[in-house]
């Protein structure tokens, strides 16, 4: 694959860092932008072609970043602007592209927006900007609907200080507001929003919960009790998620965003029900790619993921667009404890699982799996600490929890902390080289066995999940085959993915537990595990030239 130039996104391999959790450049037990500069150099050596930042601005911290309280500054416990210019500076000296995370559907509480709705009578223009509704019953005291958060308990809260007393939606935690995208002036300020980030030199964003900004006018109940945020609407004309004119709003982004001399994209997270749906958020004048949920959702079965990869490629590619894969992010469980289950898809924060975890096994299938997915058309994202192996931390002590799921459930759902747990660098005894020699304890436990999975225990080590992955993106980087384009499926046994790209690379993954005979003729570029006697073992995979 050459070094991307126009249209970079088709086939780039995008970084998560979780900011919070990614590396302490001032010693408080917090990640930040300071210690991701730092840490630049590993991401390029790792073979990445972009980072994706999670939100980075000021906020009260309810949602982990996701409820904004000013969409042009960075929060203070993270850093500054300035850092934030030299981050992007730095970065882009070692060819790493950055995108930030955009939160359009809900502001925090704490911004001047919403503290102004609250101080001002129902129908004025503040009120306009979020989702303001009378209650129902006499008094007003029931909520106007039934809606509920993804969170749990009712999507309406009313605010303490609100003068009316009238309620809002928040589809999240009551800490995030909905905005009412009905309204011309919330456009104009997220446009806004983005020219500020893009004359900054940011080159994208990822837009969160981009299937849930237009609501259905009239607001009408829902009928069911339960919605999570890993799981699609359960109808095509869902009241609040995947609104037909959700798509008007980013063809005015498209818009802008070439119309901008920045080489920038888009990249949506949009929960929907099936790959053509998802297809039309990438059409050609919207937005450039979106997340493969269907892909990270899916389980350990041969059948079920060639269906997932075959239905993903034709409706994307129907419409001019790259597929992208995905294994894990800062919302589900790592896919290391997923794949040592016997269950092995991923599910919502509020379905956990309860059953025992084999970690060989997941980490056998979790190595199988990245060469599957760096392997097959389109774009990739990693999630920080994939590459060297770690699991979901589910012996969280409770009183560390700060998911806001762990409350709005009445404390039974623990929530997404045990995949955001600072990752290990360097050292055999927590914190692990997360920040300086005298930095404060983090703000989230790492566990003692991660000694081993440091990337100074494991650079250098052939075998080690982190050399894995270098090698893997270095191949995909230099291999003409690789990254954006087609492939085709190629003879093989029942639980066996085997296909070809042009020209001259196969990619064999076995999904059972036996040893299968690889392809005649070929010769190993990369395994996920070693060969028995010529032989691919079963849950492994295996990248060949022929």
């Amino acid at each position: 694959m050459s070094e991307p130039t126009t249209d970079w996104w088709r086939s780039a391999v995008i970084y998560e860092v979780y900011l919070r959790s990614f590396a302490d450049g001032n010693g408080d037990g917090d990640g930040d932008v300071e210690g991701l500069r730092t840490r630049l150099p590993y991401l390029r050596d790792l073979g990445v072609d972009a980072i994706w930042i999670t939100p980075w601005y000021p906020s009260p911290m309810a949602d982990g970043g996701y409820d904004v309280s000013d969409y042009r500054d960075i929060q203070p416990r993270f850093g500054s602007l300035s850092q934030a210019r030299l981050l992007l500076a730095e970065a882009h000296a070692h060819n790493l592209k950055v995108i930030i995370d955009l939160v359009p559907n809900h502001t925090s509480d704490r911004h001047p927006w919403f503290q102004e709705a609250l101080a001002s009578e129902p129908g004025s223009a503040a009120r306009n900007r979020y989702v303001f509704r009378p209650g129902r019953g006499p008094d007003g005291s029931a909520p106007p609907n039934d809606w509920r958060s993804v969170f749990g308990g009712p999507a309406w809260s009313r605010g303490p200080d609100d003068v009316a007393g009238q309620w809002y939606l928040h589809l999240f935690a009551p800490q995030q507001p909905d905005l009412n995208w009905e309204n011309p002036e919330v456009h104009a300020e997220f446009l806004d929003i983005m020219r500020f980030w893009l004359d900054l030199g940011v080159d994208g964003f990822r837009i969160d919960v981009a299937h849930g900004l237009i609501k259905q006018r009239g607001l009408p109940d829902l009928g069911v009790d339960h919605e999570d945020v890993m799981e699609p609407p359960d109808r095509l004309n869902h009241p609040h998620w995947d609104r037909e004119e959700v798509h008007e709003i980013y063809r005015s982004w498209r818009r802008m965003i070439d119309a901008h001399p920045a080489d920038a994209t888009f990249v949506a997270e949009a929960w929907v029900a099936n790959p053509k749906q998802l297809a039309r958020y990438v059409r050609p004048d919207e937005l450039h790619s979106a997340f493969n949920f269907d892909f990270l959702r899916c389980s350990w079965h041969p059948a079920r993921l060639r269906e997932v990869i075959d239905s993903s490629m034709a409706a994307l590619h129907a419409v001019g667009a790259p597929a992208t894969w995905v294994l894990s992010n800062h919302d589900v469980t790592r896919h290391v404890t997923r794949y040592g289950r016997p269950h092995t898809g991923a599910r919502g924060p509020r379905t956990e699982s309860t059953e025992p975890v084999n970690l060989e096994l997941g980490l056998r299938r979790a190595r199988a799996a990245v060469l599957l997915m760096l392997a097959l058309p389109g774009g990739a994202y990693l999630y920080q600490g994939e590459e060297l192996g770690l699991w979901e931390v589910e012996d969280l002590p409770e009183e560390l929890l700060q998911d806001p799921t762990w409350e709005r459930s009445g404390h039974t759902v623990r929530g997404r902390d045990g995949c955001r747990v600072p990752i290990p660098w360097s050292g055999d005894t927590p914190p692990f080289g997360f920040g300086p020699a005298a930095t404060a304890r983090p703000w989230l436990p790492q566990p003692t066995a991660w000694k081993d999975y440091t990337v100074e225990s494991q650079s250098g080590d052939p075998h080690s999940m982190l050399e894995l992955y270098r090698s893997a993106l270095r191949l995909r980087r230099s291999h003409p085959a690789l990254g954006d384009g087609t492939m085709r499926w190629l003879d093989a046994p029942a639980e066996v993915l085997l296909f070809a790209r042009d020209p001259g690379f196969l990619c064999a993954v076995n999904l059972s537990s036996e040893p299968v005979k690889l392809p005649g003729g070929a010769e190993p570029l990369l395994v996920s595990a070693p060969l028995d006697r010529g032989r691919l073992p079963g849950d492994a995979a295996a990248w060949l030239s022929g």
